[in-house]
């Protein structure tokens, strides 16, 4: 039949029906007119092969570009999905024939515009090859272009090691060089390809991806390599600076591609150039940089432990002060801490260390910085001839001390708070509490060496370290897919190990050891004094801890909050945090609850010595009374007032509320045992009455209403013992109004048994309370 087609041979184009002027065209009739144009020229490559392109584009030559526009016209009209013709196959071969010929002219046309800068021509060139181009692979002519360029055969000119100073630091000035190189290539040859080749061959990207493969990923592979074999500290460092640096490619491509308008590189393929080339180091980095972690974590708590256990067997006659107990405003003293740990927090952490600035001075990293910054806040810097600056033994790092040298005040250093300032203010000599123990006996010795069992210096190390952690970390956050994924859930869980150390090996331990501690204490031993050290030193640690968990709070506020939901109560970060917050309260809830015990057994302490024999019965030529407390009254209220006022600042309001509320509801027992124990005259009526009387003045002070109201109705119970008309006492016995409920009529009859007349009256008493006549109504059998 020949060619099936042969049938439109002579057919006319215009179609039977008149059609309207803006009509659109069938498909068939574009079709057929398409065939008609296209057939003739398929004659030409039945040409042998090398005179196919002669064939197909005869003397006058047109342009290049039309050449290959009717090559790719062909390609598709003799394709399997048309087959135009019975011949197509074999016609499709000599085409390809034509086409790789011309492709070949191409390419030495182009190479020869190239190595004349000759950028039309070029640009001529690699559009008819693109046009051409069948898609499949990479496009030679971009792909040939790009490998002779220079850049891609001058790694000798490059060393990783020099990366790395003598010592095994890290300087990163030799690669700021290579990359100054890679981008300069960007530059200059990227800035051509966008001139020359066609939008979408994205011969930049590709030329970017060449050179962050060939380049600058093999030179970070030998760095990260050396950086391995010193340190895991140096890798993880050498990881982040090496991604840092190559990400100034980015911008790089960027800038390149903005000088053509209808240029289709978007930063984000610009970015998946460097997060592809750096995949290979992802998987090691995030596991490692969690491990180093834990270590760095397990190092600086062993430290401590084995520091403080060997403090706590030394003893000094000196009398050390509590650091927050000691200031005028505990709380104050904590807010500026605080506005000082956060203003560190602000400090940036320099991610690619240098040695050499412009001046040729070292410069200082910001993470260094940091570290410096926090250590100034470490409350050991802040005493005597210890703090950095004081002209004293200054030592490097973060304060190893933790002894007052004789003689020296404790120092707080912070920012101004009511200026504003961002310098330091003039160190404020704080006054110190003496804890009033006897450091000469173990049980002393173990008081002031309380302090040590928490530290705002281990517990800012183990936020700085955590910060450096998350901050390398944070430089992959934008990573795409299963890494970014990685990276996220990478930064969470440095978070999270913070949490857990912090409580775990720091603060439950430290309160759990004072705990202890309080409980060993016994009052007896130390009779010389009415302050409870333990507890003194116990709300100290109270203070620390709460400035602990202030500083994590700023820590999250401003590092892992803005990348979390923070209402999601299933996220690790937010049940973890939750979980460290019970934590501490459970703590510093056991500690008062021993610190109570402990309190209110000084106390009875202080009632039994201090209670002179005859205190509520004097003798009938004793002088007259004074009426004011007696001693033990006033040394018990200042002891408890003075414990008291120390935990303002330190807690919450509900758990201050708590501990008012058990200290005056065992008081108000030790005070009923007192009483209880006690002969108690008319005159000896009114002492006891100044005395409860002295008890409600300063329970009242607390402001509880519910302990002040038990602490009235003690007072008024007082009464009982100034009554002389035994009848009258009955009936004010009888009279349970009288005390709010708060004592029944059998409680109060055990109290009046406490009168010195008490066996003149016992009848009488008891006739009138219970209409009882014990010659009349008794019967003995």
């Amino acid at each position: 039949m020949g060619d099936f087609v042969g049938s439109f041979d002579g057919l006319s184009l215009v179609p039977a029906t008149t059609a309207l002027p803006d009509a659109k065209p069938s498909f068939r009739a574009m079709y057929i007119r398409v065939h008609n144009l296209l057939k003739p020229l398929t004659k030409a490559l039945t040409s042998q092969s090398h005179l196919l392109l002669s064939s197909l584009f005869p003397p006058p030559v047109p342009p290049l570009r039309l050449q290959s526009q009717a090559l790719r016209l062909l390609s598709s009209f003799l394709s399997p999905e048309v087959q135009p013709l019975s011949s197509w196959q074999s016609l499709r071969s000599s085409l390809r024939l034509a086409i790789d010929r011309f492709e070949a002219n191409l390419l030495s046309e182009f190479e020869i515009a190239d190595s004349k800068a000759d950028e039309n021509a070029m640009r001529e060139a690699a559009e008819a090859s693109w046009n051409v181009w069948q898609g499949h692979g990479e496009w030679e002519l971009g792909k040939v272009w790009a490998e002779k360029r220079e850049i891609f055969y001058e790694q000798g000119r490059w060393n990783p090691l020099d990366n790395f100073t003598e010592t095994g630091a890290l300087a990163f000035d030799a690669m700021d060089i290579l990359m100054t190189n890679v981008l300069e290539a960007l530059r200059d040859h990227g800035a051509r390809a966008v001139r020359v080749f066609p939008p979408e061959s994205n011969v930049l990207l590709s030329f970017a991806d060449r050179i962050a493969v060939e380049v600058v990923c093999e030179y970070i592979a030998q760095l990260l390599t050396r950086a391995r074999e010193i340190s895991n500290a140096v890798f993880l460092q050498a990881t982040a600076a090496t991604f840092k640096e190559a990400w100034r490619m980015v911008d790089t491509v960027m800038q390149v591609a903005e000088q053509r308008a209808d240029c289709l590189v978007t930063r984000t393929k610009a970015e998946d150039v460097v997060y592809r080339m750096f995949e290979t180091n992802m998987d090691e980095y995030l596991d490692e940089e969690v491990e180093s972690l834990k270590h760095n974590f397990d190092v600086i708590c062993r430290s401590w432990d084995k520091q403080t256990s060997q403090a706590s067997t030394v003893l000094t006659t000196s009398r050390e002060g509590a650091r927050f107990l000691g200031s005028q405003n505990p709380a104050q003293v904590k807010r500026n801490v605080l506005a000082s740990f956060t203003d560190v927090l602000l400090l940036p952490v320099t991610i690619v260390p240098r040695t050499v600035g412009a001046v040729g001075a070292a410069l200082q990293t910001g993470g260094t910085a940091a570290a410096q910054g926090i250590a100034m806040l470490n409350p050991q810097r802040w005493g005597g001839s210890g703090a950095v600056g004081s002209g004293g033994s200054g030592r490097d790092g973060y304060s190893r001390d933790f002894q007052l040298q004789d003689g020296d005040n404790v120092l707080f250093e912070f920012a101004s708070m009511s200026s504003q300032k961002t310098t330091t203010t003039a160190v404020t000599s704080v006054k110190t509490h003496s804890v009033g123990t006897s450091t000469t006996q173990s049980n002393g010795a173990q008081s002031d060496k309380m302090e040590l069992l928490l530290s705002l210096d281990i517990a800012l190390e183990l936020i700085h370290a955590d910060r450096e952690a998350l901050k390398r970390a944070e430089t992959f956050a934008g990573y795409p897919g299963h890494y970014g994924h990685r990276v996220h859930d990478t930064m969470e869980e440095i978070f999270i190990l913070l949490l857990q150390t912090m409580s775990e090996k720091h603060l439950v331990p430290g309160f759990n050891a004072a705990t202890e501690r309080m409980r060993a204490y016994k009052p007896a031993e130390h009779s010389e004094t009415t302050s409870v050290a333990p507890l003194m030193q116990f709300f100290e640690l109270v203070h620390v801890g709460d400035t602990i968990q202030s500083m994590v709070q700023v820590y999250f506020d401003k590092e892992l909050a803005p990348r979390i939901d923070k209402t999601d109560f299933l996220n690790g970060v937010v049940r973890e945090k939750k979980r460290f917050e019970n934590a501490l309260d459970d703590s510093v809830a056991a500690g008062l609850n021993a610190g109570t015990e402990v309190l209110m057994n000084q106390v009875e302490h202080i009632i039994l010595t201090l209670t002179q024999p005859r205190e509520y019965y004097p003798p009938d030529d004793a002088p007259p009374l004074e009426l004011g407390p007696t001693k033990g009254c006033q040394e018990v209220i200042k002891c408890l007032d003075m414990h008291c006022q120390l935990l303002k600042g330190s807690t919450t309001k509900d758990v201050l509320e708590v501990f008012y509320q058990e200290v005056g509801w065992r008081l108000i027992a030790i005070l009923q045992k007192h009483i209880k124990r006690q002969i108690i005259s008319l005159t000896g009526g009114f002492q006891l009455i100044a005395d409860l009387n002295a008890y409600h003045a300063f329970i009242a002070s607390l402001k509880v209403p519910s302990i002040t109201a038990e602490f009235s109705h003690l007072k008024m119970l007082g009464h009982v013992y100034v009554v002389d008309d035994a009848k009258d006492l009955a009936q004010i016995v009888r009279d349970v109004t009288r005390y709010g409920g708060a004592y029944k009529p059998e409680d109060i009859y055990e109290f009046i048994q406490r009168r010195a007349d008490w066996k003149k009256i016992e009848k009488t008493v008891d006739k009138t309370m219970y209409n009882l006549s014990f010659k009349e109504d008794c019967i003995v059998c």
